[in-house]
């Protein structure tokens, strides 16, 4: 069993009474500015196409877990990045993992919230490195992470009362 598929394997636990692995996404699937979330569960795509080998659309009660399951497959935390649906009341939280050495293979969890109560758990306590990125989620999109030790503004202002990354942000 390769890379992929024992990651795949692994993250699949945290979708209990899915049967069998999420069929490859379409480019489509990958690329598309659709406001409307994949359904929950694992799918596999083609690197050259998505740039990674796993796409992971989970609830935000499931971030942790899939933090935990990808550091004991020796993954590594490279980024948080937010997006904003506000035609959907949504916003999301795009979790990038990698893995060097031997095998490499890049996965990303996806993870909706309502967009006027953008809540979700941090993953800081499994990877330390979440730290930065979630405060500067925190600052350009207003998404919180419930447990963040020292969730404040890093690159704003202290007093800016303002997200500039969130698509209704007029200067």
């Amino acid at each position: 069993m390769d890379l992929t598929e024992t990651t795949r394997a692994a993250l699949a636990a945290l979708f209990p009474g899915a049967t069998a692995p999420a069929a490859p996404a379409t480019e489509d699937e990958t690329t598309s500015a659709a406001a409307e979330p994949a359904p929950l569960g694992v799918s596999v795509l083609d690197p050259a196409r998505a740039g990674t080998w796993l796409a992971v659309h989970c609830r935000p009660d499931q971030v942790v877990e899939a933090a935990r399951i990808l550091d004991g497959q020796g993954f590594f935390l490279e980024s948080i990045a937010g997006v904003d649906w506000p035609d959907s009341g949504q916003m999301e939280v795009l979790y990038d993992y990698n893995r060097l050495g031997g095998a490499t293979c890049r996965v990303l969890v996806h993870a909706r919230v309502a967009r006027d109560e953008p809540v979700l758990p941090t993953i800081s306590s499994v990877f330390p490195a979440a730290d930065w990125h979630e405060r500067e989620t925190f600052d350009f999109y207003g998404i919180r992470f419930e447990g963040h030790a020292n969730l404040i503004r890093i690159l704003l202002p202290e007093d800016a009362d303002f997200h500039p990354l969130r698509k209704d942000y007029l200067p």
